[in-house]
């Protein structure tokens, strides 16, 4: 079983200035691993509610949409979300790969209407998921996954509510911060900064969600686009990178 997709603005409208701010996130990701082959990157926030989840998605559909085999992991195992924007069950997922060593021999990957994109969903949730992605099980997990595509993206908990994403970035290739604009407090990306220093993470750079478009890029899209695209508010929101 597959989701549809129709929520996700790369799938359903790749012709608009959103998804065309994806493309360029997707490029600076692409430079961001030119020193260093990145096989595995962590989305996650300074709070909760700033849009990881969403952005984490668009992009994985951005970069499939290059020909890669991308895989998406839902690693908050605490409050999942993906299988829900993928309209997904979530009956089995990283969970039941930690749990069962031989689920490894038909691991729950599940497919979706972009070739080349696969999710694996949280799957049941933990009694204590620090303990869980904290264990040398989840490490060598980790290690496995980056063998099963071009890259792989784990969703992670708030770095600032639980010590779940901080755990998880030391063991990916690097960290995207997602905040959101008008609603994350620069103390508390501070506070997210200092806590991935601390641990040594390499932090790719961050993604500003909830970004509402300029007035002349909207015009240029509507002058430009096919008209599917032209009928698309110019105030949809997008998202920025910055890269390092």
């Amino acid at each position: 079983m597959s989701g549809d997709l129709k929520s996700l603005i790369t799938f359903s409208d790749p012709n608009s200035p959103v998804s065309e701010a994806y493309r360029a996130l997707r490029t600076n990701l692409a430079f961001a691993g030119l020193d260093r082959q990145l096989r595995t990157v962590m989305f996650s926030s300074p709070g909760p509610e700033e849009g990881k989840s969403t952005v984490l998605a668009n992009l994985a559909v951005s970069i499939a949409q290059t020909e890669r085999r991308v895989l998406v992991v839902d690693a908050d195992l605490r409050r999942p979300s993906l299988h829900e924007i993928f309209g997904l069950p979530n009956d089995r997922g990283l969970t039941t790969l930690l749990g069962a060593p031989d689920a490894l021999a038909n691991p729950p990957f599940q497919a979706t209407p972009v070739a080349g994109l696969s999710v694996l969903t949280s799957g049941p949730l933990p009694p204590r998921p620090a303990d869980l992605i904290s264990s040398r099980r989840m490490e060598e997990m980790v290690a496995w996954l980056a063998e099963q595509a071009d890259l792989v993206l784990f969703d992670a908990p708030p770095i600032n509510v639980v010590a779940d994403g901080l755990v998880l970035a030391t063991r990916t290739g690097g960290v995207l911060l997602v905040v959101r604009e008008r609603r994350t407090q620069r103390e508390a990306v501070r506070q997210a900064m200092a806590s991935l220093s601390r641990v040594n993470a390499r932090v790719l750079g961050a993604v500003l969600s909830g970004v509402s478009l300029d007035r002349t890029l909207a015009q240029y899209y509507t002058r430009h686009a096919p008209a599917r695209a032209a009928r698309r508010s110019g105030t949809e929101a997008g998202a920025g990178a910055s890269s390092r």
